[in-house]
């Protein structure tokens, strides 16, 4: 329950209020904020939060804002740049961008009745004094790069202004501006809550809980976070359920107490380090209102195996600001009845799609990333696009990987959605690298000197056709439901076999390192980066399997347990003798075999990826098998 003012309450520090003499009236204007903490983004996607108090900070501000303050390197995810003997690392505050007062609705201060805030201000990472790393860094070096050299092939390039509306030549640009927004989904429930994954499916497939009403403490908690959001100022569009949940149950107390849902909340656009800022921040706010409210928030694209997992569609603008104060979208074609992008906008698009193996690791990298991608669920597993069926009618395919957003009434709004990222994925890392893709495929159409009727023809090509960018072997377009549409023979023929693991994914970098080469455009900064980022994501993959994954499998074995008596048929004998070797063949050791559980762990201690690989898949099957065995063995017991 919100029982205090919020409009006494600070939320917001813009950039233009950053100087000393400001930031310190406004921090003695609001005494229930009582620390600050400067939040820096490591590579495996965890923020820095040292409490600083308030009195501390407000001395040694100048100092603070101008060098940051030292942090133990070795306790923040830098693999390959910072260690035990080498561990110096500064936070380095970020002035360019929001503050925000993040609060603690469990302790209200008693001067003033209000939560106790921290002001949590976004920063750089810096190693050994001289070296900028980390997520934040990578994502604004790409974006000024992207800025810079996409001015130069326009300038390079002028026959594309006669194919960009509102634009007439480079010259009249002052400035390149890139906009994102991304599209939160997350699961709710009551703690310790386990939901039956029966009746999860059963409600998806009847779309029972899409864009229903919320009801009870998730109503409260839905409304409080969009009411507590608007204050920060982050253009909350809407809050909704999404497709996956249960209806909640009441219990005899007339408290709801089995709550199991899928939400989703979205927001306004703003610039690339703006808009990765604004998602780790109004992910934070929503998991302390929902916890204020008895209630439990998980991120991970894959809660519950067997129903919808959640996404986090990320959109990507470019746009251009002339010098007469005027907005043009450069993706935005001067002909829109008969064209649906601009070449600059074609050539972005087509970039993203010859180069997504390459995007892919950091769309992608854990465990639970990969299994939210199957098919059938609404998450994307083929590299194919939709443009519309004609260009009259926007697209709205929803099962491609990325497809292009347009409103001919709105020359504004056009622009790409990636629906492949999930709420853990590395959002800084992700934008800035999406952009070096882009960048790859608009210098290749430009320096092609390509028009949109060629670039329609190139990316709606079939197999086996020759382009002067895309591969032979490949299709890259399709307007219909690529799950039911297509076997998974056929997907895999025309758009590409995707990975099934984190190491089939990351093995690209290793085997083909001019990858990393794109998605840092030859920085040295950048590719430290991205080599610290891979060290850290697949040392988390096997750890995390290690200690997470094979506990959680031997506990599914474990659970399935004999409950037929003397009255057992042959059939539930036959059926229990399937569970019955499924969990030895699993995790049962005998003298000579290992099981396949206990070759994980070896293949993790010799650090035998392409072994870990194989296994990891092989028992999912397996595990997979046991589920669905052990279930048809149960409906048969009275």
């Amino acid at each position: 329950m919100i029982d205090f003012d919020l409009n006494r309450m600070l939320f917001t520090l813009k950039p233009d209020e950053h100087d000393v003499k400001t930031v310190t009236k406004i921090l003695t204007a609001h005494p229930e904020v009582k620390f600050v903490s400067l939040t820096g983004v490591d590579m495996g996607n965890h923020n820095t939060d040292e409490k600083i108090p308030i009195k501390t900070f407000i001395e040694d501000m100048a100092h603070i804002l101008w060098d940051g303050v030292q942090t133990d390197g070795s306790s923040v995810a830098l693999p390959t740049i910072a260690y035990l003997s080498n561990a110096r690392v500064d936070i380095l505050p970020d002035s360019d961008v929001n503050w925000y007062v993040e609060y603690n609705y469990s302790n209200i201060d008693y001067a003033t009745g209000l939560p106790t805030g921290t002001l949590r201000i976004p920063s750089f990472l810096r190693h050994n004094g001289d070296t900028m790393v980390g997520s934040r860094i990578y994502l604004r070096k790409t974006v000024k790069r992207f800025c810079k050299y996409l001015m130069q092939e326009l300038k390079e390039h002028p026959y594309v202004f006669e194919y960009i509306g509102g634009v007439d030549s480079a010259e009249e640009i002052d400035e390149i501006l890139l906009t994102n927004a991304t599209e939160l989904e997350f699961w709710v429930k009551t703690p310790d809550d386990r939901a039956d994954r029966d009746q999860l499916s059963i409600a998806q497939e009847l779309k029972e809980q899409y864009w229903k009403r919320v009801t009870g403490p998730v109503a409260t908690a839905m409304e409080q976070t969009i009411e507590i959001l608007e204050h920060y100022g982050f253009g909350i569009e809407m809050g909704h359920k999404e497709v996956g949940g249960v209806k909640a149950k009441m219990g005899n107390s007339g408290v709801f107490d089995h709550i199991m849902e899928q939400l989703e909340i979205d927001w306004k656009y703003s610039d690339p380090m703006q808009a990765a800022d604004n998602e780790s921040q109004i992910k934070d706010i929503i998991r302390d209102v929902f916890r204020m409210n008895g209630l439990e928030v998980s991120f991970l694209a894959k809660p519950m195996y067997g129903v919808a997992g959640s996404g986090e569609h990320t959109h990507f603008g470019v746009a251009a600001r002339l010098r007469d104060g005027k907005m043009v979208n450069l993706f935005e074609p001067s002909d829109k009845e008969n064209a649906f992008m601009s070449p600059v906008g074609f050539g972005a698009l087509m970039g993203i799609l010859k180069n997504y193996e390459t995007l892919d690791p950091i769309v992608a990298p854990t465990h639970d990333s990969f299994e939210r991608l199957k098919p059938g669920y609404e998450a994307p597993v083929c590299v194919v696009t939709s443009l519309g069926v004609d260009h009259k009618t926007p697209s709205r395919n929803r099962t491609i990987l990325v497809g292009l957003v347009r409103d001919l009434k709105n020359p504004m709004s056009t622009r790409f959605e990636l629906r492949s990222p999930c709420p853990h994925t590395n959002t800084y890392l992700m934008i800035g690298a999406t952009y070096l893709t882009m960048l790859h495929g608009i210098r290749a159409v430009l320096a092609a000197g390509k028009v949109p009727d060629e670039l329609e023809a190139s990316i709606s090509k079939r197999y086996g056709e020759e382009d002067f960018y895309f591969d032979t072997y490949r299709e890259y377009r399709s307007e219909k439901n690529v799950y039911t549409e297509y076997t998974r023979e056929e997907r895999e023929k025309l758009f590409g076999v995707p990975p099934a693991n984190v190491w089939q994914n990351f093995r690209c970098w290793f085997d083909e390192p001019e990858r990393i080469d794109l998605i840092t455009d030859g920085d040295p900064t950048g590719k430290r980066i991205i080599e610290s980022y891979s060290a850290q994501m697949i040392g988390k993959w096997s750890m995390e399997y290690h200690d997470r994954y094979l506990p959680n499998a031997m506990d599914v074995i474990r659970r399935c347990v004999k409950i037929h008596g003397d009255d057992a048929t042959d059939y539930d004998l036959k059926n229990w003798e399937a569970v019955s070797q499924l969990k030895s063949r699993i995790g049962r050791e005998e003298l000579g075999r290992d099981s396949m559980l206990m070759q994980a762990k070896k293949a993790i201690e010799a650090e035998n990826w392409e072994e870990l690989s194989r296994l990891e898949l092989e028992i999912g099957e397996a595990i997979e098998d046991l589920r669905q065995a052990y279930s048809k063995y149960k409906r048969n017991i009275f």
